[in-house]
């Protein structure tokens, strides 16, 4: 091969790979602006004291559960809700999905904001229950077309527990307040 050639060969590599690079690191700045924005305390929890690792667990999987909850309601699929849904709050949020399916529509979750108080944490370590009050935009859409829109403020009680290798929500309850 030429030197020329492999001079060519080189530098288009070399633009192949910033160009990958670029798209790579666009699409997470992208992906960390559209992530849930999630406020943990759990400095009241109760009769436990919250370890530091629990207490970091807790904040990655809530924030992957609402992040998870958003892509299975916009994009009608039940995939996202496998990880870190069980119980009681997989069959509701899976009926939700399901729901949508049949009458064709679609929900957005915009600009999550949850600010999360750890309540109860067991003794034994296997329930933490957290306060939520979450702030979003809510669309309903209609074959791509927004048929609903306004920004809300919810209250939602949380019990997560832990699974294998994270922490499952099991019981996500929307309450008028605390």
């Amino acid at each position: 091969m030429s030197r020329t050639i492999r001079s060519t060969f080189a530098v288009s590599v070399a633009r192949l790979s910033l160009t990958l690079l670029s798209l790579t690191l666009g699409s997470y700045a992208a992906d960390s602006a559209t992530a849930p924005q999630v406020h943990l305390d759990v400095s009241k929890t109760s009769p436990r004291q919250v370890e530091e690792l629990t207490e970091k667990g807790i904040l990655r999987d809530y924030r992957l559960a609402w992040s998870s909850l958003a892509q299975a309601l916009e994009l009608n699929t039940l995939g996202p809700l496998d990880g870190p849904f069980a119980g009681e709050a997989k069959r509701t949020l899976r009926q939700s999905v399901l729901g949508q399916q049949h009458a064709g529509l679609s929900t957005r979750y915009i600009g999550q904001t949850h600010q999360v108080e750890g309540v109860l944490y067991s003794p034994e370590g296997d329930v933490m229950e957290l306060h939520d009050t979450a702030q979003y935009q809510l669309q309903i859409t209609d074959g791509g077309k927004v048929i609903h829109d306004e920004r809300v403020l919810m209250h939602y009680v949380v019990l997560m527990t832990p699974a294998a290798d994270r922490w499952v929500i099991r019981q996500l309850q929307a309450v008028p307040n605390f």
